[in-house]
């Protein structure tokens, strides 16, 4: 979206709106006026100092619509500045990525006359910094609202909205740049890479480093489903041919993560995200409580007792979590129930009927599977919210690293999706050590499970946002009429879509489909084949939504993928653990140990502590950053510290020359 304003520009008259805010439409006139005079005050003031003006939309069907609804955008010149408070780092003339400031902006490459040197979404994110930081100063409440009361120091964008008075702000769709990314992005059905930097520049990095994870990982897949194919095809008549394929699944599932941190790193540090600094986050604006001292910022804040946050994990989250993997093993058990009255049922009377049978019972557990999951993704949601009050949750569409290192919120997730997803699948595999069972469960799992996230995360929110766009079309345009009104319906329409909630869910699924693989593929070796054609229609379909179904999300900077890292590495060692215990009771394996199967367990854990060592030296060895982007962070760490040298310099002979003028004044009186 490119401003019509240059940095010179003072006529503000009219602007590019970026970011719609709308309030709730009882708001007291007294607060709408104080919060609009915050937003175009300026800086020095301790406004934001950005444009904004009011959207009026007409009655429709003879009921008021919400006047309270705002569009909000900035002059060029103010972009720029906010570029540099939020710390942006753009690719200087020596190629090198430096962080950006205003004094010097002429240095940076491409910059010109500013135009198009900030990204759509880097605009929005300035925006959405400077509403964020719109500090509280003396006021004890909130004009109108005698009962909201104001913290000094603390964000009051963010209070409004955890009072309800700020219903909801958002970024705007640019139709132009949608329409252009949408035909390079998934418009077309090709076997190519996608446009990273495109998504980067229109939804932020966040966002392009998921789609950047899924293609890597989609591609990663294509060597184990090449094998997996013939080894399906001419292998399959004896189970025990699986034990090279564990092997290669070992190293495999190794390498992946590895190679990724590679990657990971290389698109960080293109977009500017690898040595950028996290801002400090504040306690989240719905918590209430005593004030206290905090002696990071030094300033007064609500604080909560650390021995209740204690109580309330102990004796409620802890018990929640039992009692949910409780349930999912009494699931579980209900399951092989069905399982086992379906082979009885088929072994009385076997027949077509009673062969589609015997695949019920996985499916009915597969879509049991996918709802719990969704029940307990809320549950954890609200227990994490409730458990840890202090802990930064401003919105919900955005789950930030350190939030998950503050709270059990992806505990809670990956203990719970793990034992539900796997915890059938290991009973089979080394209680029963069925791996006829084993291979047709792992089958319907995988393909039930990738129904019904198509269904659930595209195709049905589609559906229901076409329902509402054309009801809201037909609104517009029987009030008025023939008129011009392409912004009025865009806010419209906009104002009515889905909020989209983060990438957890799409990590979420992406490990799980990683855990099926690296556990479970060498008595299933189709499962790669089916994963890669999952993520192949899953790049579409995520990026369908992305662009009609859900608003347009703010910017999330980021280097890497976070905590989730984290998890498919845990992944990776358990896979390790796994495919040692599969080889292990491979009858292949077993048949060089006819006397002694203690033997045997033994020289198993042996090989798989030998195969764990050359993970670990192999993660060792492999640096985490190519070394061309070494070299580059450390120039610019060396200039960084020689810029530093050459101020305390100046600032010593400064000194210096103040002491020697007073000492000669001195003399002289």
């Amino acid at each position: 979206m490119q401003l019509g304003l240059s940095v010179s520009d003072s006529d503000v008259s009219s602007f590019t709106p970026l970011v719609v805010l709308e309030l709730a439409d009882d708001t007291k006139a007294e607060a709408i006026t104080w919060l609009l005079n915050r937003i175009r005050d300026k800086q020095k003031n301790g406004g934001a100092e950005l444009l904004v003006d009011q959207l009026l939309f007409p009655a429709q069907d003879g009921q008021k619509s919400n006047p309270n609804v705002f569009v909000v955008g900035s002059t060029l010149q103010r972009l720029l500045k906010g570029a540099e408070d939020v710390g942006l780092f753009k690719e200087f003339q020596d190629g090198i990525m430096r962080g950006f400031t205003y004094a010097n902006r002429e240095s940076f490459k491409d910059f010109y006359d500013g135009e198009g040197f900030l990204s759509d979404a880097e605009c929005q994110y300035i925006i959405k910094h400077e509403l964020d930081t719109l500090r509280a100063k003396n006021e004890e409440h909130v004009p109108g609202y005698p009962k909201v009361k104001l913290y000094p120091g603390k964000s009051v964008v963010r209070r409004l909205q955890s009072k309800g008075v700020l219903v909801q702000y958002f970024p705007l769709h640019n139709k132009e740049d949608l329409k252009r990314l949408s035909f390079s992005w998934y418009k077309k059905i090709k076997l190519s890479f996608q446009p990273l930097d495109d998504i980067r520049h229109y939804f932020g990095e966040g966002l392009a480093l998921y789609f950047g994870f899924l293609e890597y990982f989609t591609f990663a897949l294509v060597p184990m489903a090449l094998i997996g194919i013939p080894y399906y095809l001419f292998d399959w008549e004896d189970y025990d041919k699986y034990v090279l394929f564990a092997v290669f699944n070992l190293v495999w599932s190794t390498v992946f993560l590895e190679v990724w941190k590679r990657c990971s790193a290389t698109f960080a540090y293109g977009w500017g995200t690898l040595s950028r600094k996290k801002a400090f986050e504040e306690p989240r604006a719905g918590f209430h409580g005593a004030l206290g001292f905090n002696p990071i910022t030094g300033r007064e804040e609500p604080v909560y007792p650390s021995s209740k946050r204690q109580l309330r994990i102990y004796l409620v989250s802890v018990p929640f979590v039992l009692l949910c993997l409780y349930l999912s093993f009494y699931v579980m058990m209900v399951y092989f129930d069905m399982e086992n009255w379906a082979i009885s049922v088929y072994n009385e009377n076997p027949n077509f009927g009673t062969g589609i049978l015997l695949f019920v019972p996985s499916i009915i557990y597969a879509v049991v599977i996918e709802i719990m999951n969704l029940l307990y993704r809320y549950a954890a949601e609200f227990l994490t919210n409730w458990g840890e009050p202090e802990i930064l949750l401003f919105s919900c569409s955005s789950f930030n690293n350190s939030y998950f290192n503050y709270c059990f919120f992806f505990f809670f997730c990956f203990q719970f999706n793990f034992v539900n997803c796997f915890a059938s699948l290991f009973y089979i595999a080394f209680v029963m050590q069925d791996m006829v069972l084993l291979r047709q469960s792992l089958a319907t799992l995988l393909i039930t499970s990738q129904i019904l996230n198509q269904v659930m995360e595209a195709f049905l929110p589609y559906w229901l946002q076409r329902r509402r766009n054309k009801k809201v079309h037909k609104r517009m345009r029987r009030v008025m009429g023939d008129k011009e009104l392409p912004l009025l319906e865009q806010v419209q329409l906009e104002t009515e879509m889905n909020t989209y909630l983060g990438t957890f869910d799409d990590y979420l699924e992406q490990f799980l489909l990683f855990g099926y693989v690296s556990l479970f593929s060498c008595v299933y070796p189709l499962a790669a084949v089916l994963v890669v054609l999952n993520n192949i229609t899953e790049v579409y379909s995520d990026a369908f939504k992305m662009c009609h179904v859900f608003k347009r999300p703010f910017s999330e900077p980021a280097a890497n993928i976070g905590v989730w890292q984290l998890a498919f590495e845990t992944m990776s060692i358990i896979a390790v653990v796994t495919n040692c215990a599969l080889i292990g009771l491979s009858s292949q394996v077993k048949a060089y140990f006819p006397e002694s199967e203690t033997q045997m367990i033994l020289i198993v854990v042996a090989i798989e502590h030998v195969l764990l060592a050359f993970k670990f030296i192999l993660a060792f060895v492999i640096p985490d950053v190519p070394k061309d982007i070494q070299v580059k962070l450390a120039k610019l760490e060396f200039d960084s510290l020689e810029a530093l040298k050459k101020r305390l310099c100046t600032y010593n002979i400064s000194k210096v020359s103040k002491d020697f003028l007073f000492q000669r004044n001195s003399d002289f009186k």
